[in-house]
């Protein structure tokens, strides 16, 4: 068959593979392009089948197209860079225009008087008020707006399917792929730059697809790692075995996403959040109210017999 290259609609559709392609190549881009080129050869016959000048302006023709691209976005990217620095500048001119403010003294009783100890200031969650009237919860965290949890070194977020973990790298120079350290397995994770400690490393809390979990470099000074969960019917109390867990119980599910699931899927979602609510609320579940309904039905079905002290389990 003749070699043909097709483009989807959707350009992203094949990122997660190619990455994950792309992670095995430590020689660079070289070695990646060895790889294509070593496959179009070996498997098709696009160097043969349609004639040396047409390869080569095929080539040729989406390189200097996807250069186009790049280059577009490039400048794109300053423009924006540009724009929020004259922001700034503005900003921070119409703040000096202010002049100076008129500030209270303290009296002097207020002076001798010590002052109240600071607030500790930190990015990570505090512990969840309500876990501690719960044994089962205590001293868990309350999970963040993403329903994951801000850790010491990362943030990581999460929904039924996935997980995303994102790392800040505090450095002075822009990073490139080839300075982090990111090893993605079934049950464990190690990140961190390259001759130094690992920031994060250990036994991840449960299995993720290999296939469809990868790492990519954002704005040259910090890794976003995303896990696709194996089990979708499950949420993470934390990323790590050795960090602390979270507070499920006060995780929000986005409703709107309950769409993208298949219909099996989408059921046993809602029958889950449906049996929380319930629970918080001290109400039966679904389970509960089944029996209770059959119990009725069969009380119906049968007035001779007497129902006064059966209970349900």
């Amino acid at each position: 068959p003749k070699a043909s290259i097709s483009m989807g609609g959707e350009e992203e559709k094949f990122d997660g593979i190619l990455i994950s392609v792309a992670q095995q190549h430590t020689e660079g881009i070289d070695q990646l392009l060895d790889t294509f080129f070593g496959f179009l050869r070996r498997k098709t016959d696009f160097f043969t089948g349609i004639g040396k000048d047409k390869a080569e302006k095929t080539i040729l023709g989406k390189f200097r197209e996807h250069q186009k691209l790049a280059q577009a976005k490039m400048r794109a990217d300053e423009e924006a860079r540009k724009a929020d620095e004259e922001e700034a500048r503005k900003r921070k001119a119409k703040k000096a225009e202010s002049g100076p403010k008129i500030v209270e003294l303290p009296d002097k009783d207020e002076e001798d008087s010590p002052e109240p100890p600071a607030e500790n200031k930190t990015d990570s969650v505090e512990p969840d008020s309500d876990s501690e009237t719960d044994p089962e919860e205590k001293g868990k965290l309350k999970p963040n707006s993403g329903n994951g949890g801000d850790y010491e070194h990362y943030r990581w977020t999460q929904t039924l399917g996935e997980v995303d973990v994102h790392v800040p790298l505090k450095v002075s120079f822009p990073l490139k792929s080839r300075d982090i350290v990111c090893n993605i397995q079934q049950n464990h994770l190690t990140i961190g730059l390259k001759g130094s400690d690992p920031i994060a490393k250990g036994t991840l809390f449960a299995k993720v697809k290999l296939e469809e979990s990868f790492w990519t470099l954002e704005d040259k000074k910090a890794v976003v790692i995303h896990l696709e969960k194996i089990n979708k019917m499950q949420w993470w109390t934390k990323v790590l075995e050795s960090d602390p867990e979270i507070n499920t119980k006060k995780v929000q599910p986005e409703n709107s996403k309950l769409g993208d699931l298949d219909l099996e899927t989408r059921g046993m979602v809602e029958k889950m959040m449906y049996d929380q609510r319930q629970k918080e609320m001290g109400l039966p579940t679904s389970e509960d109210q089944k029996k209770q309904d059959m119990l009725k039905k069969f009380m119906e079905q049968h007035p001779e017999m007497d129902f006064s002290k059966a209970k349900i389990s």
